[in-house]
């Protein structure tokens, strides 16, 4: 969930984590290099969603999604939804302060700030456990990072009277969550999803269960759709922390047709097989298990194992109709909760030791029951969280954006015209000559300094985002100028950033957040 593009550890990732071995593999490593080579992969590989399919239902987009910067997410729809109906949601992401704050973590900082703007509850932390633990750094060193991350979050407009600024090493409720949901994972996983072995210290293990506490902190006062801005090499933490949310419910709800358990698949062959009831049944009203099981027999394919294992349950449960249903599942309930939740629940129902069937109720509907008996009798209640994600910025030099190459990227600590000469600097996506710019266009596809624009310079313009674009895929903007003038609109940001830093200093110091590390 943090995002730091210096570090290069020279560890392989692993497939689930973020990559295998290929040159064309994607890599999602969240302590490795930071780079996509094909972000059409990552929705083919990883299931993360494209963003373009929501962005028609957020409210006043922000620019950074009008132009696909912000490419994919997880479960978006959910608070979208929330920011339309004027529901309660939140936004929460986090920084590793290994370094000097630059213009790629600004994606971040934006994001956070446009969902507080669209009445979000927003969180920013400090991920100092994991700098201290995976990074090696000194408490002295994150504390000097740290202020610097928290003064460019305010002065880019983060409201931390409305938001919530926290350190994940103070924070001792964020704690207690890491110990709950410890109990809920194990090493293995951590094995396949990260690479962990028996070099790994346990601090560092200890780090990302500490960043699964954060993804669902702004949860603990009540269930609320939650997302977490953060680049595509995060996607293992937010995968992680979704399945931790569901394993920590008490309850879970899903479609069952019989009184047996089925899983996905089966489940499948079993609702073919109620929709085929007209076909087999004296009684479509009431088909029974043994007929369904015959009628599989038939049609379903017996080279597939789920439909053996389907007819197996079908033949087992014999006169039994089959008779669509909701089932509670019993995951973590006490049995106090249980008994609530059989008392709740309104008209016809079936109990049994480890789940309910009813009749009456929505799978919505249901959920909403059960998260309600859940927080009544101490629980939890989470929603998975959703993400978005950003595609990574473009090295000045060409290459990665990395805090270890000073030439690469532009700190917003930097000197303004430092931050001019860089980008004077900088590669451009244009031709070998003059000449052939004009005969041929620029390939602003692929150039930095074109992203500069239409991450950061062009704001909210999107007509001169589209202008620089077409006057430089059409020819008519050369390379020098088009330079000359991102270097003329970074000095300028850099000069009204750091003038709204030095203001932000007297609000940062009145805030209730340990701003000095207790460890040192």
């Amino acid at each position: 969930m943090t995002r730091d593009d210096s570090s290069e550890t020279g560890r392989e990732p692993v497939p689930d984590g973020g990559t295998a071995t290929g040159e064309d593999d994607v890599v999602l490593d969240p302590w490795g290099s930071a780079t996509v080579s094909d972000y059409r992969k990552l929705f083919e590989e990883f299931g993360i969603e494209e963003f373009d399919d929501v962005l028609p239902d957020v409210p006043n987009p922000h620019y950074l999604m009008r132009r696909s910067v912000i490419f994919g997410d997880r479960g978006y729809r959910r608070v979208a939804e929330a920011m339309r109906n004027d529901e309660p949601f939140a936004a929460l992401s986090g920084f590793m302060p290994t370094g000097d704050p630059h213009i790629g973590h600004k994606l971040v900082f934006d994001e956070l700030i446009w969902h507080q703007q669209q009445g979000g509850d927003t969180y920013g932390l400090i991920a100092d456990l994991e700098a201290h633990s995976a990074r090696g750094l000194s408490w002295e060193e994150i504390d000097e990072h740290a202020r610097d991350y928290l003064l460019s979050l305010i002065a880019l407009g983060f409201d931390p009277e409305e938001g919530t600024l926290y350190r994940q090493s103070e924070n001792r409720e964020l704690q207690d969550l890491a110990f709950e949901l410890g109990s809920k994972a194990n090493f293995s996983e951590f094995q396949s999803i990260y690479g962990f072995d028996g070099e790994t210290n346990v601090s560092h293990v200890q780090s990302v269960v500490t960043q699964m506490a954060d993804i669902l902190y702004p949860q603990l006062s009540e269930p609320k759709p939650t997302v977490i801005p953060v680049g595509p090499d995060q996607d293992p933490h937010v995968r992680l922390a979704r399945d931790l949310a569901v394993r920590m419910r008490y309850f879970g709800v899903t479609k069952a047709y019989a009184s047996f358990e089925a899983d996905e698949e089966e489940l499948s062959h079993v609702a073919a097989a109620y929709e085929a009831r007209k076909e087999y049944a004296d009684d479509p009203d009431m088909p029974r298990c043994e007929d369904a099981a015959a009628w599989l027999a038939e049609h379903g394919d017996s080279d597939v194992p789920a439909v053996e294992t389907t007819i197996s349950k079908l033949e087992n449960a014999g006169m039994e109709p089959l008779r669509p249903r909701v089932r509670f599942l019993d995951r973590n309930a006490t049995e106090e909760a249980y008994d609530s939740l059989i008392d709740a629940i309104e008209g016809e129902k079936r109990v049994f030791d480890e789940h309910i069937d009813v009749f009456d109720y929505s799978r919505e509907d249901a959920k909403a029951l059960a998260r309600e008996v859940e927080m009544d009798n101490g629980g939890y209640g989470f929603i998975m969280p959703s993400s978005i994600y950003h595609r990574f910025m473009t090295g000045l030099t060409g290459g990665k954006m990395s805090s270890s190459i000073p030439a690469s990227h532009i700190s917003l600590m930097d000197d303004p015209e430092d931050g001019y000469d860089k980008v004077k600097s900088a590669t451009t996506g244009g031709r070998e000559t003059a000449e052939k710019q004009r005969e041929l266009g620029g390939k602003a596809d692929e150039c930095p300094v074109y992203e500069l624009y239409a991450y950061l310079l062009a704001g909210d313009d999107d007509e001169f985002t589209k202008r620089v674009y077409d006057e430089c895929v059409g020819g008519e903007r050369l390379c020098g100028d088009c330079k000359e003038q991102a270097a003329q609109l970074m000095r300028e940001f850099l000069e009204d950033h750091q003038e709204k830093r030095e203001e932000a200093e007297e609000l940062l110091d009145g805030l209730d957040i340990e701003l000095g590390s207790s460890r040192r």
